[in-house]
């Protein structure tokens, strides 16, 4: 393979998985579709550590993102054909075992490839713990592509490394070029969700054949500058609204803080450059933070579900009886679970044409250190109701033994106590040293709103109708990103959907802490809602545990909207 970019021209940086069980064939097409550089893949979240501590757990030579491998059996020659290299998280917990994984198929196959991998990002696992990781920057990414490497596998990185790594052995930039390695990380975080950024999970996916989405790619200039951009002909779209809510999933304030740089996302300028093209100017980067983040996994003990299906009338007074049956059972059994959770969705229609839609669904979950209290002391109560309880009584799927579920903590530790290590390609391990100069993490002034619409007539609408939305996950934590596609409608949100409204939209959030971050560039406003989610989505304490559509549910409220700002159709309709 030879070495990435083209003299003069930008680096082409493409992206071929967002998680680990993202499509299968996207690096074949990424591979053949266009022209790239640099193909990156995103493997880890806070679950998929869980999952591969159990695996590494079960045989110690796992604990890697085993798709990737089978992904490369066919990937190693199409991207040594092509000259591109092959950048990825996928190692996780077992960098070194995934790099060898990988020589062993590259000699099988006969493809020359130089192969290294990064790791240090292990750290002592406490009492209790299944993994302890910091998350690394970019650097030791460079360091191996400098020396030549065709593939490197990481470890816990920050996703944008997989994009701050390539860009600064390609362009040089060293630890001080902040301006550069912020743009880097804001199209690092773009792409690492990979489809999400054309046209994948967007609100206005009506205005587009968002299908089959194609995977997105980053042209980077030298200064950090870069166009989002996809393979001609493939499906989806990139404007500027599929980067707009991408660049607000999963942050929080506007410093977004990473090992390698700050980056300021109130500096983000976003331009359409053509058909499927959004350039992305103006970031401004800060030194690091001190320390680095930290996930920690652990088993936080079993969890049971069982569906209750309630048809046609009495609906309340069926959910009611089965809670009192089972409460009964439990104070029998002497076996209550440590938490007991009930929730009645409301998915019934009055004199319905379908039973299906004629069906609510109470839903029970529990929770307990032991198994057997929340295995099978659950499952044989839920399942004694069958001829003894509500008329038309049913589950969804038999109930079950129970199955453990996982927690993660977020934590931080010194950057300079890391041993950040790249292991090149011939074998040599050559420590890549924190950054000399940090800046301790603090939140930006408020920025001052734009003038308030003037008071005319409204309608009360859907949010959903003027804005988009994209919401996600962090740790126990949630985002909700919200933004608007004109300047008018930015007047009236900035002023409207405070945080004040944003709870009484949201009526769960109401009793936690919500904080607005404003984002005028953008014509954004991000809310974080802290506890929302529990212990995280290992833990799956919530309906929606990653928060996925917290941010379509906010869409779907309804709220006096002026009609200026509305559609014709929704004025008149």
């Amino acid at each position: 393979m030879t070495g990435p970019g083209r003299p003069g021209g930008p680096l082409r940086i493409g992206n071929a998985s967002g998680f680990y069980g993202d499509r299968f064939d996207a690096v074949r097409e990424m591979l053949t579709d266009g022209p790239l550089d640099v193909l990156t893949g995103d493997y880890l979240a806070e679950l998929t550590m869980l999952i591969l501590a159990r695996s590494r757990f079960e045989n110690p030579g796992r604990g890697y993102a085993a798709t990737f491998l089978r992904q490369l059996e066919e990937g190693l020659g199409l991207a040594h054909e092509r000259g591109v290299r092959i950048v990825a998280n996928a190692g996780g917990l077992n960098p070194a075992g995934l790099a060898a994984a990988i020589r062993e198929l590259a000699a099988e196959v006969g493809v020359p490839v130089r192969v290294a991998h990064v790791e240090g990002d292990s750290l002592p696992v406490p009492e209790g713990f299944l993994a302890a990781n910091a998350y690394l920057g970019g650097a030791g990414i460079a360091a191996c592509l400098r020396d030549g490497a065709d593939v490197v596998v990481t470890g816990r990185v920050t996703d944008a490394a997989l994009v701050t790594g390539p860009a600064a052995a390609h362009f040089g930039w060293g630890p001080e070029d902040h301006d550069a390695l912020a743009g880097a990380v804001v199209a690092g975080h773009v792409l690492e969700c990979g489809t999400q950024a054309t046209g994948g999970n967007y609100a206005f996916f009506g205005d587009h054949d968002v299908r089959r989405p194609g995977f997105p790619l980053a042209e980077i200039h030298t200064d950090g500058s870069c166009v989002i951009t996809k393979h001609d002909g493939t499906g989806g779209v990139v404007d500027v609204g599929t980067v707009t809510a991408q660049l607000l999933y999963e942050t929080d304030g506007a410093r977004y803080a990473g090992p390698d740089v700050t980056a300021r996302l109130d500096t983000v300028r976003l331009t359409r450059d053509g058909p499927d093209r959004v350039r992305i100017s103006g970031v401004r980067g800060e030194a690091p933070p001190p320390t680095l983040k930290a996930g920690l996994v652990r088993l936080g003990g079993w969890r049971n579900e069982v569906v209750f299906v309630l048809t046609g009338l009495d609906v309340e007074a069926k959910a009611r009886l089965v809670r009192e049956q089972l409460d009964d059972a439990f104070d029998r059994s002497g076996r209550r679970p440590a938490e007991v959770r009930w929730e009645l969705a409301r998915t019934d229609h009055a004199d319905a044409d379908s039973e299906e839609t004629a069906s609510a669904l109470l839903r029970l979950v529990v929770r307990d250190q032991d198994a057997e209290v929340a295995g099978r002391a659950v499952s044989g109560a839920a399942v004694e109701l069958a001829l003894g309880s509500y008329p038309g009584f049913h589950v969804t799927a038999p109930p079950g033994r129970g199955a453990p579920y996982g927690v993660f903590e977020a934590a931080s530790v010194p950057a300079a106590e890391v041993e950040h290590l790249a292991v090149l390609a011939g074998g040599r391990r050559v420590r890549v040293p924190a950054p000399g100069r940090t800046r301790v993490l603090t939140p930006v002034a408020e920025p001052a709103l734009p003038p308030p619409l003037s008071a005319q007539a409204t309608r009360r609408v859907p949010l959903g109708r003027i804005a988009g939305a994209r919401s996600g996950d962090k740790g126990g934590d949630a985002n909700v990103g919200v933004w608007v596609r004109d300047d008018d409608a930015w007047r009236w949100l900035a002023h409207e959907l405070t945080v004040g409204r944003f709870k009484e939209l949201l009526p769960e959030t109401g009793p936690l802490t919500v904080v607005r971050h404003v984002l005028p560039r953008l014509r954004a406003l991000n809310f974080v809602v802290y506890g929302l989610l529990g212990e995280g989505v290992a833990a799956q304490a919530r309906f929606d545990p990653q928060a996925k559509a917290l941010g379509e549910w906010l869409r779907s409220r309804c709220l006096p909207v002026p009609v200026s700002l509305l559609d014709p159709t929704e004025v008149n309709g």
